[in-house]
């Protein structure tokens, strides 16, 4: 009986993660085309998205939530024994209304070239909320409850810097999509 009550206080403490919890939204602003004007010039005027004086046609925006467990030992040491993590996303987009075929076709790839650069940033932003998850979920048995958790909260901050980092590293190397397609000529 013993054999079986340690077992089980064993089992118990033993540290369980779970997949990272997602969500997207998708939002969508109107741009109304004119069959004069350029595909270019029907985005740049109804896009909301400007940052530092430049206009962007989509943008993608992730937070990252994680809460954790512990286990106190009777020493007053602690180790973490569950880890939740939760990313959440929003990709803005727009959405051509009362367009030529022509403009449509057009809007169409670069449509589909700006998802998948904005799939990107979303991609890195599920690789942050994994990292934050797994390095929280293996920290090592400290001496307090309270350093346990500056541990685990100083790991989660440090990890959004860091591939806050590399989502502008992708903008760089992919000139905010031009080599993934997402481009249109001046």
């Amino acid at each position: 009986m013993r054999k079986l009550f340690l077992l089980c206080f064993l089992i118990i403490t033993q540290t369980s993660g779970a997949a990272v919890s997602e969500s997207v939204t998708y939002i969508y602003y109107t741009a109304n085309a004119e069959p004069s004007h350029s595909l270019l010039k029907i985005l740049n005027t109804a896009t909301p998205i400007r940052q530092n004086g430049h206009v962007f046609h989509a943008y993608t925006k992730w937070y990252i939530k994680w809460n954790f467990r512990w286990f106190e030992n009777p020493d007053g040491r602690c180790k973490i024994t569950s880890v939740t993590t939760q990313l959440t996303a929003s990709i803005n987009l727009p959405q051509l209304v009362g367009d030529t075929s022509t403009q449509q076709n057009q809007f169409d790839d670069y449509l589909s070239a700006l998802r998948t650069h904005e799939l990107g940033h979303y991609d890195i932003g599920k690789q942050a909320a994994d990292t934050i998850d797994s390095k929280i979920l293996t920290l090592p048995e400290m001496s307090s409850c309270k350093t346990l958790e500056s541990a685990a909260n100083d790991i989660g901050y440090q990890t959004l810097d860091e591939y806050k980092e590399i989502e502008l590293q992708y903008d760089a190397s992919t000139g905010h999509g031009k080599t993934q397609g997402a481009w249109l000529e001046r």
